[in-house]
């Protein structure tokens, strides 16, 4: 085995997908807090374009390896319509989900031994992809008592002569944070500053609450638009995980090489989830204002009963749809003949004793935290959250 390929290690958030899954197929009564994936079906109308296009004999055959021409106009548009970023269908590439989008990038800007700033807790793909494209993953940690945004103070500390890019994310997968506009606008001038590549991703762009605000780098910082990279898909707002479109929108330079790339690795994105993934972004937003109320709903009450357990600290997050407590008040305690020393142990105990699982902070860089996602049914989440209760309550 290649020491590139072998270095590289299982994403962490499917892993204990997929262990809670095979538990539950064993008669288990596993409740799942580990995938960020809604519990909402993708809306009709959604599934009704895929239908058609599954009748449609120009979609059996192969497309234009960057993306329909339709579906790239109709990104360009979303894009101006919902974050006010101008650009046009050939800034564009249709990726097989958000995943291949985040590594292509990488892949068409990073060369052996560029330094990339990660704001940590990150999501698990980041520092993977970055060192399979080569590069090198520099984390630059923030913890729950900045609310997890990371300052220009600590990506200048972490600067060096290698680094070549920053990678931005708001609102946050592990952590539910938002940068407000003047924070996100203080990131990309000093990024503009030093002449750094930013890749910022969206996915979570409409799933904001209270009175936090999505804001788009490059639209707020128009001088970083050559380079900057954004990566986005239709997973997250639109309930389609399993549908696997997501999207690169830069510099054409840029896309140009990604999509060269992906003609050889994949060729097009299946044309029935394009055409599916078409009628969403086409559409409007109705289907995701129901969910965003219920996952606003969801995520009070997860932080409301994490926050009663003794040893728990969880800010409330702004945007996304996860929970990211501290657990380091709980490490080291006894509980039913266990002593767990680190959160990935705690989360083995918690799976173990209460059938509920859970993802450890190592999986996103900062050890002592765990990551429960709130995309899950009101009654689960309730039930999941008061076995972890009963469970810890006996810490001691």
């Amino acid at each position: 085995m290649s020491a590139r390929i072998g270095s590289i290690s299982e994403s962490a958030t499917l892993a204990v997908d997929a262990k809670a899954k095979a538990l539950k197929a064993a008669g288990r009564p596993v409740i799942g807090f580990g995938a960020g994936e809604p519990d909402f079906p993708t809306p009709d109308y959604i599934v009704e374009a895929a239908v058609e296009a599954c009748r449609n004999p120009a979609y059996h055959r192969y497309t234009p390896a960057g993306g329909l021409p339709e579906l790239k106009s109709a990104i360009a548009a979303k894009t101006r319509r919902d974050s006010g970023y101008e650009v046009e269908a050939a800034d564009v590439l249709v990726t097989n989900g958000g995943k291949q989008a985040i590594y292509e990038a990488f892949a068409a800007t990073l060369d052996p031994g560029d330094e990339v700033l990660v704001p940590a807790p990150y999501w698990t793909t980041y520092p993977e992809s970055i060192r399979l494209a080569g590069g090198v993953p520099v984390p630059v940690v923030a913890d729950e008592t900045t609310g997890y945004r990371v300052s220009v103070e600590q990506l200048e500390a972490a600067r060096t002569e290698r680094t070549k890019m920053v990678v931005f994310v708001s609102p946050s997968n592990p952590t539910g944070a938002v940068y407000s506009r003047e924070q996100t606008e203080e990131v990309g001038r000093w990024a503009a500053e030093h002449g750094l590549w930013v890749l910022t991703d969206e996915i979570y762009e409409h799933l904001v609450y209270g009175d936090a605000q999505f804001t788009s780098l490059p639209a707020a910082v128009p001088e970083l638009r050559e380079r900057c990279i954004v990566v986005n898909g239709v997973a997250k707002t639109f309930a389609m995980t399993g549908w696997r479109v997501g999207w690169i929108i830069g510099p054409r330079d840029v896309v140009k090489a990604a999509t060269n790339l992906q003609s050889h690795a994949t060729s097009n994105v299946s044309n029935v989830a394009q055409a599916a993934a078409l009628a969403a972004v086409s559409g409007d937003l109705d289907a995701v204002a129901a969910m965003r109320e219920a996952f606003d709903r969801r995520r009070r009450t997860i932080v409301r009963m994490l926050n009663e357990i003794e040893g728990v600290v969880c800010p409330e997050p702004e945007g996304a749809f996860y929970a990211y407590p501290s657990v380091k008040g709980v490490l080291g305690r006894e509980i039913r003949g266990k002593r767990p020393a680190t959160s990935v142990e705690l989360a083995e105990v918690i799976l173990e004793e209460a059938e509920v699982a859970v993802v450890p902070g190592e999986a996103f860089g900062t050890p002592g935290y765990l990551r429960l996602s709130y995309a899950l049914g009101d009654e689960d989440l309730v039930e999941g959250v008061s076995r972890i209760q009963k469970l810890l309550a006996e810490a001691h």
